[in-house]
C-alpha cells in the first residue's frame, strides 16, 4: 500500500498513443466506457491515456526500463517520437537514462542498467 497504483499519460489522440506505445514497448490496451483507454505493459504498473490534460514535458518523470537505450531511441525516432536527452550515465551502481518525447509531446524516460 502507498506505492504507485496507476499511471496516466495525457493524449489528444488515443489511437496514436496506442500505436506508439504498443509498437515501442509491447503494451496491450483495453477500451473503457467514455473513451478512456487502459494500457498494460508486459511487466510493471498499468495505467491509462487521459484526455483531461494536454500532453506536456512538465510534471512527474516516468521511466520505462529497456534492454538497450540507444536502440530504443532509434526505434522511437522512427515511430515519430523525438529524443530529448541522449543516453547518460547515472553511476556504475544505478545505470543509464535518456529522455524522449512521444508523438504527442509527453516527456518520458528510458532506463537501463547497461
Amino acid at each position: 500500500m502507498h506505492g504507485f497504483c496507476h499511471i496516466e499519460i495525457p493524449t489528444t489522440d488515443a489511437q496514436m498513443s496506442k500505436e506508439f506505445y504498443g509498437k515501442m514497448f509491447g503494451w496491450t490496451f483495453e477500451e473503457m466506457p467514455g473513451g478512456y483507454v487502459m494500457f498494460k505493459p508486459p511487466d510493471g504498473l498499468s495505467g491509462g491515456f487521459t484526455t483531461e490534460r494536454a500532453p506536456s514535458t512538465e510534471g512527474i518523470s516516468l521511466y520505462i526500463e529497456v534492454a538497450d537505450i540507444e536502440k530504443k531511441l532509434e526505434e522511437i525516432e522512427a515511430a515519430g517520437g523525438k529524443i530529448s536527452s541522449l543516453k547518460k550515465k547515472i553511476s556504475d551502481e544505478f545505470g543509464y537514462y535518456a529522455v524522449f518525447l512521444d508523438p504527442l509531446g509527453n516527456a518520458l524516460g528510458l532506463w537501463s542498467k547497461t
